[in-house]
């Protein structure tokens, strides 16, 4: 059943795709579907779908196991890939992509997080994945999207692995939440794929240290063919973080379906996704020298009596804490309002003195 879309506003606009636009068009794909059928189901699939399944044999079997799945994950997904995103957007303003490759995007959370961080334009643009099952479902969701790009993306069939390649470049090329499914020579055609296709490669894993070595890795390759990486690193030098010692991860809000609340038997209306992730682009993207983030804050700031403890990583590769105190005024202000993940200074707030 498709969810009604809705009526366009004065100006003959639809709304703006939000988190809770999709989980409203993934509500109605559960409809009639029981909740504890749908509860079981993403209890299976949680404890073999993700680092488990080989490219010939996707977990997601059939419509249930799909639409369950995709309740249960696709917000999650979602709201870190707008996060990327929004750092790519934010490094890169001027920057619109006209097209957009999604491998192993399964139902499309990526496509809903791009639609989200940039308004409709003539935006081209193909899903690859394994399953189809995911993909049926994808292009369903798509289909009554509010965002024209949504409506206009393909959705094809591919394995995803060794000898992967793609048939054209693209503006823009995610790859989130797969590398973890894919043996370590797969996950490097994958990257060599697009890094060799994009003027724009997002790569986004969960935020665990497995997941962060993944991505450390994706980011070395990406580096490596020539591209530049913005986000969230402020530089292109070796990770200052000692191995085994920590991990470089963020974390986005979430709201909680019901559906999130039955199968992790919370009472929240929210939860935090953590992931781990890096943006790398070709020349043509990059922002202008001296443009760039001068530091990223890596870590939940502190706040203190007349003062802020932001731990950061910075321009020339370092981790460094910076304390900003209440008689640095504008300053101070903004310290108080940053947030993990943030750039610092803000781009258009005082200057560090």
């Amino acid at each position: 059943m498709h969810a009604s879309r809705p009526a366009a506003d004065d100006a003959g606009q639809h709304p703006p795709i939000t988190g809770e636009s999709l989980r409203l068009a993934l509500a109605a794909l559960l409809d009639g579907l029981p909740p504890s059928q749908a509860a079981q189901a993403v209890e299976r699939l949680i404890g073999t779908y993700r680092g488990r399944t080989p490219t010939s044999a996707p977990v997601l079997r059939d419509r249930s196991d799909v639409a369950a799945y995709a309740a249960y994950r696709m917000p999650a997904t979602f709201e870190a890939v707008r996060h990327a995103l929004g750092a790519l957007r934010d490094a890169a303003p001027c920057w619109v992509p006209a097209s957009h490759l999604d491998i192993g995007g399964g139902t499309g959370a990526a496509t809903w997080a791009t639609a989200a961080t940039w308004a409709d334009g003539q935006r081209t643009g193909t899903v690859y994945d394994w399953a189809e099952p995911a993909l049926a479902l994808g292009r369903e969701l798509a289909a009554d999207a509010e965002s024209a790009a949504l409506r206009a993306m393909r959705w094809q069939r591919r394995p995803i692995g060794t000898g992967f390649t793609l048939p054209e470049p693209a503006d823009l090329i995610t790859v989130s939440y797969l590398l973890g499914e894919l043996t370590e020579a797969d996950r490097d055609a994958v990257v060599a794929a697009a890094a060799g296709a994009g003027q724009a490669v997002v790569v986004v894993e969960p935020g665990t240290p497995e997941g962060y070595a993944r991505v450390l890795r994706a980011r070395a390759q990406l580096i490596a063919a020539g591209l530049t990486v913005i986000a969230p690193c402020p530089h292109d030098l070796d990770c200052p973080i000692t191995p085994g010692t920590n991990w470089c991860h963020f974390a986005a809000r979430v709201s909680r379906s019901s559906l999130h609340r039955q199968v992790k038997g919370g009472s929240l209306s929210y939860e935090d996704e953590k992931f781990s992730y890096v943006v790398a682009v070709a020349p043509s993207v990059a922002p202008a020298a001296g443009r760039g983030p001068a530091h990223r804050v890596v870590r939940h700031p502190q706040i203190r009596k007349g003062q802020v403890l932001l731990d950061l990583c910075t321009a020339d590769g370092e981790l460094r804490r910076e304390v900003v105190t209440k008689r640095r005024g504008a300053l101070y202000r903004s310290a108080r309002d940053v947030a993990w993940g943030d750039t610092w200074p803000p781009a258009d707030g005082p200057v560090a003195d």
